[in-house]
């Protein structure tokens, strides 16, 4: 948000002293993220003095240039002139070489010497609009006969030099969305460091019913939308340009002037940060205004010339037959304020938050009005913001107040009334602050202490800080005034270490996010927040179970997660889209679910993705690719490592994996596959995509009830054998090696399979599995009696139970 300095100072008289005040500014809470220097005329007109042209000659070879001899002081010069107006005798504005001057888009260009058809040139006698004092190009500028040749011209015409100040605005500081609001701010930070500094508001005293004979009248058929709703008409008003001080007012926070009437509705908006609206008196038939909203797909042509389908929960402002503005967002096309305009019906309201704010993301629209209606602006200055708009057009285009003020306030919106106890200060903020001091505090900020006792202050907040509402909101206050850089540190840190389930759960992420990154795996970060769309993906992610935000930013963040794939694939797609192929990603995050009325339920969730290969392709190895195995490999050792070393297999039954296996120990620990290709494609994915989900929330129930077990390493050396056997193709290596263990328990200790073949030479519906066998004694050494002993009895065991032959 941008605020003029100047404008500021109009509401707190204090010295010039910007860098002072901006740090201020930072402390208080209104960060400021930068200042550029503003002037009305860009360039300050340096370089521009007064010349005195002393003759004026036909060019010899251009029927439309003259040249000119102009005395600007210091020297005489030559220059060569276009002007039909130039003529000996006249005082100009003449540029010197060297001065810069800027077009009408901003961009800089310099005066230089030159020969023009022949004819040397040094300077440029200026029109008004070259020097960014007019608009008319029809000539030269001629000055006043009495001014001093060689006289900068900045000296002679008044041109406002001001500071635009950047302020990040936080969206809880409704209150800052104004000139005002910054400086009741900052009013109250210069009364804690010195004297109590006079806050001055603009008078409205001077308005005046002068007839009524232009009565518009008003209706609201739902107060709850619209609390407050004030209007008043002008007569015999004159749309033209607005005055100096006003443009330069707007121009320097960067809106751009367009006539008195629109722009005095745009300079009391970032005043005091009340959006106001003028409407045509001639385009509101039937003299009523309506407030109400329209069937659903009603057209409405907005101000841009854009035709909107309206939503039925949209809220319009119409007359008896016509919509003709969107509340507190947009205004019509047909009823807006022209040069013909000679009266006009001039709106402040008070809209619901909510309602402007669906409006407004409803149709895309970001305009100032919407800007502040959505975040809650002031309802107790309604009708002041609007007097101080209609003496305004007054002062800028004339005219009468011609009806009385409509007020309809229904729905009063009250102050606020909190209690504060002193000793919840002194502990929230670790220090004890004088009760004076937190009283003036209270009083620089507009709070109101009704009454003090022992215990603490009973406290009316103003409504326009909708952001405070409880004890710890005032706290927050008192703080930001008082300083944090003034809450003194202790030397000694006092903390209870406690063993709890969330430090726990962070230790261990960051045990096994080491691990896959260790790995190659990069950890990334999605939004808990997606697409209603992404829940019809599936049949298992439903919407029926979806938790939906109340008032969402966007359809497209208008529902929690029930998944972490949604997010996955939204990264692996925005990377392809940047020709990153090879992409290894982990995610700690949770999924939520409404799978009964009102009864929520978060699950934590570890989600790993892959796609491409694992490594790039060098001279002495191919490249590998990151595939189903390799999803698996990782997603093992990331069991392993929290001390999960046995779990089942089943094939999953996740719907958007078109193949894959889910784990088990006692409860399901994950499900890994494919991602099927109609989900992958839905997110713009073409590629085949390995999606792993581990939950996170039963994995943290099983390792806090195990115990990692310590083992010796062994002493006496393993032994390997190998077998070749010839199986059913419906024969699983997972099957022969659960014979395996199952055959030999105590000295087995791994089976492994290292080959696969399935070819022409071997009879069909048969395949062949090379399989190592690793046997080891932690008592004593292996004889081959007992090797041999050992590897007959699992033979055995394959032949009878799953009918391997050894080959």
């Amino acid at each position: 948000m941008k605020v003029s300095y100047n404008w500021i100072k109009q509401f707190i008289n204090v010295p010039e002293a910007l860098e002072e005040h901006t740090a201020l500014l930072t402390s208080l809470g209104l960060e400021v993220e930068g200042v550029e220097k503003f002037e009305s005329v860009k360039g300050g007109l340096e370089g521009i003095v007064v010349g005195y042209v002393e003759s004026c000659e036909q060019h010899t070879n251009a029927d439309k240039l003259k040249v000119t001899k102009v005395n600007i002081g210091t020297e005489t010069v030559q220059i060569v002139c276009g002007a039909p107006n130039v003529a000996a005798g006249q005082k100009v504005p003449v540029a010197t070489v060297g001065t810069t001057l800027y077009d009408d888009k901003g961009e800089a260009w310099k005066i230089k010497k030159g020969k023009i058809r022949g004819e040397e040139s040094h300077g440029m006698i200026c029109a008004e609009d070259e020097l960014g004092l007019g608009s008319s190009h029809a000539g030269i500028m001629v000055l006043d006969k009495d001014l001093e040749i060689g006289t900068p011209l900045k000296e002679v015409v008044s041109i406002e030099s001001d500071h635009v100040i950047e302020i990040g605005l936080t969206p809880n500081r409704s209150d800052a969305m104004s000139h005002m609001g910054v400086a009741r701010d900052l009013r109250a930070g210069l009364a804690i460091h010195a004297d109590p500094v006079e806050f001055i508001t603009p008078s409205v005293s001077g308005f005046h019913v002068v007839n009524r004979s232009s009565r518009v009248d008003i209706e609201v058929e739902n107060t709850d939308l619209v609390p407050r709703y004030c209007g008043v008409t002008i007569s015999g008003i004159s749309v033209k340009e607005s005055p100096e001080w006003i443009k330069n007012r707007l121009k320097a926070i960067g809106i751009a002037p367009k006539n008195n009437v629109v722009d005095v509705t745009n300079y009391v908006m970032h005043e005091l940060g009340q959006p106001l609206h003028a409407f045509d008196l001639k385009a509101i038939s039937g003299n009523k205004i309506i407030v109400k909203t329209l069937p659903k797909n009603t057209l409405f042509t907005t101000l841009d010339g854009i035709e909107h389908q309206l939503h039925e929960d949209d809220l319009m402002i119409c007359d008896t037959e016509k919509p003709l503005c969107i509340a507190g967002v947009y205004g019509g096309l047909n009823s807006g304020v022209t040069e013909a305009t000679t009266s006009i019906f001039l709106e402040s309201a008070y809209f619901n938050p909510v309602s402007v704010r669906k409006t407004a993301k409803r149709h895309n629209f970001n305009t100032d009005a919407s800007f502040r209606f959505e975040r809650g602006i002031d309802p107790n200055i309604t009708e002041y913001a609007l007097k101080r708009a209609a003496l305004l057009i007054q002062e800028t285009g004339g005219g009468d107040i011609s009806s009385d003020i409509s007020d309809l306030y229904s729905q009063k919106i009250e102050d606020e009334q909190v209690f504060l106890p002193f000793a919840k200060v002194n502990s929230l903020i670790g220090q004890e602050i004088p009760k004076e001091e937190i009283k003036s505090i209270l009083r620089t900020l507009d709070i109101n202490v009704n009454n003090v006792t022992e215990s603490g202050l009973g406290l009316t907040i103003p409504a326009y800080r909708n952001d405070v509402t409880r004890p710890v909101d005032v706290i927050e206050e008192i703080l930001r005034v008082y300083g944090y850089d003034r809450i003194e540190s202790a030397s000694k840190l006092n903390a209870t270490i406690a063993k709890s389930s969330k430090l726990e759960n962070n230790r261990l992420q960051n045990i096994v996010a080491q691990q896959l990154v260790g790995q190659g795996f990069l950890e990334m970060m999605a939004n808990s927040l997606t697409s209603e769309k992404n829940h019809m993906i599936t049949e298992q992610i439903s919407p029926k179970n979806e938790v939906r935000m109340l008032n969402p930013l966007s359809s497209d963040l208008a529902v929690m997660r029930q998944s972490l794939i949604y997010g996955g694939l939204e990264a692996i797609a925005h990377n392809l889209n940047r020709k990153q192929e090879n992409l290894r990603l982990f995610e700690f995050g949770s999924s939520y679910h409404q799978y009964q009325e009102r009864q929520f339920t978060e699950n934590k969730h570890l989600s790993i993705i892959t796609t491409g290969n694992t490594s790039d392709q060098t001279w002495n190895s191919a490249t590998q690719p990151a595939d189903f195995f390799y999803l698996k490999g990782a997603v093992i050792a990331v069991l392993k490592r929290l001390g999960i070393h046995t779990v089942n297999e089943q094939p999953t039954k996740l719907d958007f994996l078109s193949e894959g296996i889910a784990l088990s120990s006692g409860v399901k620990i994950a499900d890994l596959g494919v991602v099927k290709k109609k989900v992958a494609k839905s997110f713009g994915v073409e590629v085949t995509v390995h999606f792993a989900n581990i939950y996170w929330s039963e994995i943290l129930k099983i390792v806090s009830k195990e115990h990692a077990p310590v083992k010796e390493t062994p002493k006496f050396p393993e032994v390997s054998r190998d077998f070749a056997l010839l199986v059913d193709d419906a024969i699983s290596f997972k099957q022969l090696r659960e014979i395996a263990l199952n055959s030999e328990k105590k000295i087995l200790k791994s089976v492994q399979l290292f080959d696969v073949y399935e070819g022409g030479k071997l009879p069909k519906g048969k395949k062949s599995y090379a399989l190592n066998f690793t046997l080891q004694d932690t008592n004593k050494t292996l004889t081959d009696k007992q090797i041999d002993k050992t590897m007959n009895k699992i033979q055995q065991q394959l032949e009878n139970q799953a009918g391997a032959v050894l080959r």
